[in-house]
């Protein structure tokens, strides 16, 4: 069974990780641990009130599979935690890394996108962390992106976001796939 880490912060933006955790929990069996900077609860954009399991502090990237991170209105507050620390000790053990809409701008600022084909809200957003060199590897689209164990999205696509985690977890199944099939009806 995957293990997946999910790092919220305030204001985070709910919609972006609702069809991961639900998908990956429900259906498909995976165990969901979230987090915040000091454990303590937090409230989404949309009004939800979560309390996490633990502090971010307190994930090891040994007991988990995956850190996905949402994004939400902290960063545009200026009251978005540092991510460096958190994402590099999941890098070093080899963990998937994703992250969505302002997120993957904070992935920006860690320099992890440096090295990996990536998206997010704009380039703009990513080019405003002096960390940030990934310029080149960049891809200007409506779709997430995965590339060497790190996903990437903009905020306006949660559907292929869930979608790039459950293959990367190797659990893009017969039955994850016709789950998802449904979700994505409207589109077609």
């Amino acid at each position: 069974m995957a293990r997946i880490a999910i790092a919220l912060t305030q204001d985070y933006a709910d919609w972006e990780i609702g069809l991961l955790t639900a998908v990956a929990r429900s259906f498909l069996g995976a165990e969901i641990v979230t987090a915040s900077p000091d454990g303590a609860p937090v409230t989404s954009m949309g009004g939800l009130r979560v309390t996490p399991e633990c502090a971010y502090g307190d994930l090891s990237p040994k007991d988990f599979d995956a850190l996905v991170i949402p994004g939400g209105m902290s960063w545009e507050k200026g009251a978005a935690p540092d991510f460096a620390p958190l994402t590099a000790a999941f890098r070093t053990q080899q963990k998937l890394i994703a992250g969505i809409c302002a997120a993957s701008s904070a992935l920006a600022a860690t320099g992890l996108l440096n090295e990996v084909a990536h998206t997010g809200n704009a380039l703009a957003a990513h080019k405003a962390h002096p960390a940030y060199r990934g310029e080149a590897l960049y891809r200007d689209q409506p779709k997430a992106v995965s590339d060497q164990g790190v996903i990437t999205a903009p905020g306006t696509s949660p559907f292929t976001f869930t979608v790039e985690i459950l293959k990367a977890l190797d659990m893009w199944t017969p039955e994850a796939e016709a789950e998802m099939a449904g979700f994505s009806a409207e589109f077609r």
